[in-house]
């Protein structure tokens, strides 16, 4: 259950409205997720969040845009963000990503949180070679 409740007509807002038709230009599509939405509850929140979500995900940069959305699908594992984790898988296989792929993903995944807490549990020491700092 969500800690707000859902706007029953947010574009009532014109705030709201220009942000949803800048989700809806962005993305080529009518289809504004429940993610906006609940935020339009704020509208300098929304506004705020899709300037940045805009900016990092749908702005051309130096990752691909299937490499980005399999990084999100990891953090949010990481951060137990189940409706992102469902969002942005379905938006990585609308970029391309296959089965496999997935599949890789997940077990890269397991394996880093695996060998991540035998690292942290026997506090390994950082070899001098990785240390950039």
């Amino acid at each position: 259950m969500s800690t707000v409740p859902s706007q029953p007509d947010p574009e009532n807002d014109p705030r709201v409205k220009a942000v949803f038709d800048d989700i809806r230009a962005t993305r080529k599509s009518d289809f504004v997720n429940n993610m906006w939405r609940y935020l339009a509850f704020d509208a300098t929140l929304l506004e705020q969040t899709w300037a940045e979500v805009k900016r990092v995900m749908a702005t051309p940069s130096s990752l691909d845009p299937l490499t980005k959305e399999m990084v999100y699908i990891t953090a949010s594992i990481i951060n137990g963000c189940s409706y992102c984790v469902h969002s942005h898988t379905a938006a990585a296989r609308a970029k391309g990503m296959t089965p496999q792929q997935h599949a890789e993903l997940l077990s890269i995944v397991a394996l880093a949180g695996k060998t991540n807490q035998l690292a942290t549990g026997l506090q390994v020491p950082v070899d001098p070679v990785f240390d950039q700092g």
